[in-house]
Parts: C-alpha cells; sequence; structure tokens
C-alpha cells in the first residue's frame, strides 16, 4: 500500500465519529470501476438476484448539502453536524430508499465515478464492501471511442488513465473482491458465484438471465445503452488488444494488473 494512502486512511481512522454516524445502511457495496469496463452488465447479473438491489449509477458523490447560511452552519455545527456528515446523511437515505422500495436487502452502487471518490466512500462507509471490476485498459479507450468516434484518442488514454489509477487505489487500500470482465463473459457462473459468496448469498441461476429483471433503462449517463447490454444476453468480450496495441501511458497498469503488453 502507498505511503500517502496508509496516511490518508490512518487520518480517516483516527477522525472521530459523531453519534449521527450510525448508517441507516451501514454496509452497502460499492463497486469501484472505470468507465467502459462492463460496470452495467455486472451491475444487471447483481441485479436479477432475489436479495440485491443493483440500480443504475447514482452520482452520490454529485450530490451535495449546501449550509446557505452562517446560522444553519451554527445550527448545524451545535448538532455535531459539517457539510460532510450531512452529505453522508442524505447518500445514506438515497441508499436506504431504494433498498425499501426494492424489498432486498443488499444494495450495490456501481458508479464509475467512486473510483475517485473511494475514499469519502471509505469515511461514511467504514463497513462498506467493494468489488473492483478490472478489465483491459486499452480495451476502455477502444469501447469509448467506438462508443464516440468524435473522440479525441490522447484525451480518452487520459481518461482512462485517470479511472484506473483511482482502481488500483482503492485495490491498494481497501479490502475487496477482484473481478476481471473478461473473466465475467467467458465464465459468468463462476464469476458470479464466487461473488455471491463474498456478498454472503446464495448463488442462483437467476443471475446468469437478466432479460426477465426490472433493471430501468439502459440509457446514457446512467450506465451503458449499447445494443449488448440491452439484449438481456451475457456477450463475449472482444478479443484482447494485441501488446503494441497498448498505448504508452496504459502500458504500467496494464502490466500491473496482468495484461500483456
Amino acid at each position: 500500500m502507498a505511503r500517502g494512502v496508509r496516511r490518508r486512511l490512518r487520518r480517516l481512522s483516527e477522525a472521530p465519529v459523531p453519534e449521527s454516524a450510525g448508517r441507516l445502511v451501514p454496509a452497502p457495496v460499492f463497486v469501484i470501476s472505470s468507465v467502459r469496463s462492463g460496470s452495467t452488465l455486472l451491475r444487471v447479473l447483481l441485479n436479477s438476484h432475489p436479495q440485491i438491489r443493483a440500480p443504475h449509477e447514482m452520482h452520490l458523490r454529485t450530490l451535495s448539502v449546501g449550509l446557505d447560511k452562517p446560522y444553519t452552519k451554527k445550527a448545524m455545527t451545535e448538532l455535531g453536524l459539517d457539510q460532510r456528515e450531512l452529505e453522508y446523511l442524505l447518500w445514506d437515505r438515497i441508499l436506504h430508499r431504494e433498498l425499501v422500495r426494492s424489498g432486498k436487502r443488499i444494495i450495490v452502487d456501481k458508479t464509475p465515478g467512486n473510483a475517485g471518490s473511494w475514499e469519502r466512500l471509505h469515511e461514511g462507509w467504514p463497513k462498506a464492501r467493494y468489488i473492483f471490476l478490472l478489465r483491459h485498459p486499452a480495451s476502455m479507450v477502444s469501447s469509448l471511442i467506438n462508443n464516440r468516434p468524435d473522440r479525441d484518442p490522447d484525451a480518452t488514454v487520459r481518461e482512462v488513465l485517470g479511472y484506473v489509477e483511482g482502481v488500483q487505489a482503492a485495490r491498494d487500500a481497501l479490502d475487496g473482491l477482484t473481478v476481471r470482465y473478461e473473466e465475467l463473459t467467458e465464465r459468468p457462473e463462476d464469476v458470479t458465484r464466487e461473488i455471491c459468496a463474498h456478498l454472503r448469498v446464495p448463488w442462483t441461476a437467476r443471475m446468469l438471465d437478466y432479460r426477465k429483471g426490472d433493471h430501468g433503462p439502459f440509457v446514457p449517463s446512467i450506465g451503458d445503452w449499447s445494443e449488448n447490454i440491452k439484449s438481456g444476453k451475457v456477450q463475449k468480450a472482444r478479443p484482447l488488444p494485441e501488446p503494441e496495441e497498448v498505448p504508452e501511458a496504459l502500458r504500467g497498469i496494464t502490466h500491473s494488473w496482468g495484461y500483456r503488453c
């Protein structure tokens, strides 16, 4: 674990926890992943489980609380609440509301932006569980460009690099289960069984036929909207990029994740 990450985690663990920090959802599951990593596929497979609610991307980190007047801040301070804790209470209430609506007992948030906000998630939910979803970094670049051919290739590489570095930082600092997209598409039963064991729920074959579930709309900004995900079937991953096709900026993380480059 990097020294800077250890210091940040130590500060979080040593920070006083207000009495109000008790969560309605004490142990949510957060998927830490990049964009175009197969997180929507993972979501619908999990959401097909009778005990797991995995809604569309929730973007909790972008929901903020405003203390618009000096007396508002003073009042909240007297209650032992600062802006960060107020935001956690808001996020927690949203998670709880979704769980109650679903009638299930485990909630999963798979927003890719969590890769850059995992420290806040750990601070707000010390008992949270994590799934780290990996995919070949160059495949994620290709997927983004295929989806929008007008993208600048260099900017797309930098975007993916930011995500995968966040994923790796979280892996270095937190306990969790690592899942590879390529293995999920090649051996969906084996991988979903491993995930169920990690989440301590029984595996069910219902997870492999997600056409039968209500997963909400497949639309931009809250998940994948491609024809593959709409098909209701696990589609086999495209062949891995050749080593010479991996952009220079991504070679280090590609190698450390065990892919040829």
